[in-house]
Protein backbone atom coordinates (compact mmCIF):
# COMPACT_ATOMS: atom_id res chain seq x y z
CA UNK A 1 0.00 0.00 0.00
CA UNK A 2 1.38 3.18 -0.99
CA UNK A 3 0.64 7.06 -0.16
CA UNK A 4 -3.76 7.30 0.24
CA UNK A 5 -4.35 3.48 0.40
CA UNK A 6 -2.73 3.88 4.01
CA UNK A 7 -6.20 4.24 6.31
CA UNK A 8 -4.32 3.65 9.05
CA UNK A 9 -5.20 5.78 12.01
CA UNK A 10 -1.54 5.75 13.19
CA UNK A 11 1.33 4.92 11.39
CA UNK A 12 5.37 4.03 12.43
CA UNK A 13 7.41 6.45 9.93
CA UNK A 14 10.89 5.97 9.12
CA UNK A 15 12.48 8.55 6.69
CA UNK A 16 14.47 7.87 3.44
CA UNK A 17 17.68 7.69 5.58
CA UNK A 18 16.31 4.87 8.10
CA UNK A 19 15.67 7.24 10.78
CA UNK A 20 12.56 7.18 12.67
CA UNK A 21 10.44 10.39 12.83
CA UNK A 22 8.40 8.35 15.60
CA UNK A 23 4.60 8.03 15.52
CA UNK A 24 2.32 9.97 13.86
CA UNK A 25 -1.07 10.18 11.98
CA UNK A 26 -1.35 8.42 8.52
CA UNK A 27 -2.64 11.43 7.06
CA UNK A 28 0.77 13.74 8.05
CA UNK A 29 2.93 11.09 7.41
CA UNK A 30 1.84 11.19 3.83
CA UNK A 31 2.26 15.09 3.95
CA UNK A 32 5.84 14.86 5.16
CA UNK A 33 6.51 12.35 2.06
CA UNK A 34 5.10 14.55 -0.50
CA UNK A 35 7.04 17.40 0.82
CA UNK A 36 10.32 15.64 -0.26
CA UNK A 37 8.99 14.50 -3.18
CA UNK A 38 8.75 10.78 -2.61
CA UNK A 39 5.91 7.92 -1.07
CA UNK A 40 4.62 7.08 1.71
CA UNK A 41 5.31 2.92 1.25
CA UNK A 42 3.78 0.36 4.04
CA UNK A 43 6.30 -1.92 4.67
CA UNK A 44 5.28 -3.84 7.80
CA UNK A 45 1.76 -3.84 8.10
CA UNK A 46 1.26 -6.52 10.64
CA UNK A 47 3.03 -4.64 13.48
CA UNK A 48 1.46 -2.37 15.64
CA UNK A 49 1.30 0.43 14.91
CA UNK A 50 2.34 -0.56 10.83
CA UNK A 51 5.71 0.79 10.00
CA UNK A 52 5.37 3.07 6.69
CA UNK A 53 8.55 4.29 5.10
CA UNK A 54 9.11 7.39 3.28
CA UNK A 55 11.24 5.87 -0.46
CA UNK A 56 10.65 6.27 -3.43
CA UNK A 57 8.51 3.58 -4.37
CA UNK A 58 9.24 2.61 -8.14
CA UNK A 59 13.10 2.24 -6.72
CA UNK A 60 12.19 0.20 -3.84
CA UNK A 61 10.02 -1.88 -6.27
CA UNK A 62 12.70 -2.45 -8.66
CA UNK A 63 14.62 -3.53 -5.25
CA UNK A 64 12.25 -6.17 -4.37
CA UNK A 65 12.60 -7.56 -7.86
CA UNK A 66 15.65 -8.03 -8.15
CA UNK A 67 15.80 -9.66 -4.28
CA UNK A 68 13.24 -11.95 -5.61
CA UNK A 69 15.31 -12.82 -8.70
CA UNK A 70 18.49 -13.38 -7.50
CA UNK A 71 16.39 -16.03 -4.42
CA UNK A 72 15.25 -17.84 -7.64
CA UNK A 73 18.47 -17.99 -8.97
CA UNK A 74 19.54 -19.97 -5.89
CA UNK A 75 16.68 -22.18 -5.73
CA UNK A 76 18.04 -25.65 -7.08
CA UNK A 77 14.80 -28.11 -8.27
CA UNK A 78 15.77 -31.70 -7.66
CA UNK A 79 14.50 -33.95 -10.19
CA UNK A 80 13.49 -37.90 -9.93
CA UNK A 81 15.69 -39.52 -12.53
CA UNK A 82 13.96 -43.08 -13.11
CA UNK A 83 16.13 -46.27 -14.04
CA UNK A 84 14.06 -49.40 -15.34
CA UNK A 85 16.03 -52.70 -14.58
CA UNK A 86 14.27 -56.70 -15.07
CA UNK A 87 15.67 -59.51 -12.78
CA UNK A 88 17.43 -61.27 -15.14
CA UNK A 89 19.48 -58.28 -16.21
CA UNK A 90 23.23 -59.18 -17.05
CA UNK A 91 26.07 -57.92 -15.11
CA UNK A 92 27.31 -55.64 -17.75
CA UNK A 93 24.29 -54.16 -18.30
CA UNK A 94 23.99 -53.38 -14.43
CA UNK A 95 26.91 -51.81 -14.66
CA UNK A 96 26.07 -49.52 -17.26
CA UNK A 97 22.85 -48.64 -15.69
CA UNK A 98 24.59 -47.82 -12.32
CA UNK A 99 26.96 -45.58 -13.89
CA UNK A 100 23.63 -43.36 -15.39
CA UNK A 101 22.37 -43.38 -11.78
CA UNK A 102 26.14 -42.38 -10.49
CA UNK A 103 25.77 -38.91 -13.24
CA UNK A 104 22.16 -38.54 -11.59
CA UNK A 105 22.90 -38.15 -8.16
CA UNK A 106 26.67 -36.56 -8.74
CA UNK A 107 24.54 -33.51 -10.70
CA UNK A 108 21.99 -33.61 -7.27
CA UNK A 109 18.72 -35.74 -8.53
CA UNK A 110 16.94 -38.29 -6.85
CA UNK A 111 17.00 -42.11 -8.90
CA UNK A 112 14.12 -44.17 -9.03
CA UNK A 113 14.92 -47.50 -9.38
CA UNK A 114 11.85 -49.76 -10.67
CA UNK A 115 12.33 -53.41 -11.37
CA UNK A 116 9.82 -54.67 -14.08
CA UNK A 117 8.15 -58.78 -13.24
CA UNK A 118 6.86 -60.32 -16.49
CA UNK A 119 4.96 -63.10 -16.69
CA UNK A 120 6.45 -66.08 -13.95
CA UNK A 121 9.03 -63.66 -12.59
CA UNK A 122 6.18 -62.85 -9.89
CA UNK A 123 7.22 -66.18 -8.39
CA UNK A 124 10.69 -65.04 -8.18
CA UNK A 125 10.68 -61.64 -5.93
CA UNK A 126 13.51 -62.76 -4.26
CA UNK A 127 15.60 -62.35 -7.32
CA UNK A 128 14.94 -59.26 -8.24
CA UNK A 129 15.48 -57.59 -4.10
CA UNK A 130 19.06 -58.99 -4.88
CA UNK A 131 19.35 -57.23 -8.61
CA UNK A 132 18.23 -54.18 -6.48
CA UNK A 133 20.55 -54.57 -3.45
CA UNK A 134 23.53 -55.56 -5.99
CA UNK A 135 22.76 -52.48 -7.57
CA UNK A 136 22.57 -49.94 -4.62
CA UNK A 137 26.06 -51.53 -3.66
CA UNK A 138 27.37 -50.70 -6.59
CA UNK A 139 25.90 -46.68 -5.83
CA UNK A 140 26.83 -46.69 -2.16
CA UNK A 141 29.95 -44.59 -2.09
CA UNK A 142 27.44 -41.47 -2.93
CA UNK A 143 23.99 -42.76 -2.43
CA UNK A 144 21.93 -43.60 0.12
CA UNK A 145 18.26 -45.12 0.09
CA UNK A 146 15.64 -42.98 0.36
CA UNK A 147 13.05 -45.26 0.20
CA UNK A 148 13.66 -49.02 0.80
CA UNK A 149 12.73 -51.31 -2.10
CA UNK A 150 8.56 -52.12 -2.46
CA UNK A 151 6.13 -53.96 -4.50
CA UNK A 152 3.84 -51.87 -5.99
CA UNK A 153 1.82 -53.75 -8.32
CA UNK A 154 4.50 -55.51 -10.85
CA UNK A 155 7.11 -53.44 -10.07
CA UNK A 156 9.51 -53.49 -6.86
CA UNK A 157 10.36 -49.72 -6.81
CA UNK A 158 13.32 -47.56 -4.81
CA UNK A 159 14.45 -44.64 -4.05
CA UNK A 160 17.61 -43.36 -4.02
CA UNK A 161 19.23 -39.64 -3.10
CA UNK A 162 22.49 -38.37 -2.91
CA UNK A 163 24.38 -38.84 0.13
CA UNK A 164 25.30 -35.61 1.85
Amino acid sequence: MINEQIRDKEVRVIDSNGEQLGIMSAKEAYFKAKDAGLDLVKIAPNAKPPVCKIINYGKYRYEQARKEKEARKKQRTIDVKEIRLSPNIDVNDLNTKANQARKFLTKGDKVKVSLRFRGREMAHKNVGREVLDNFFEKLEDIAVIDKDPKMEGRSMVMFIMPAK
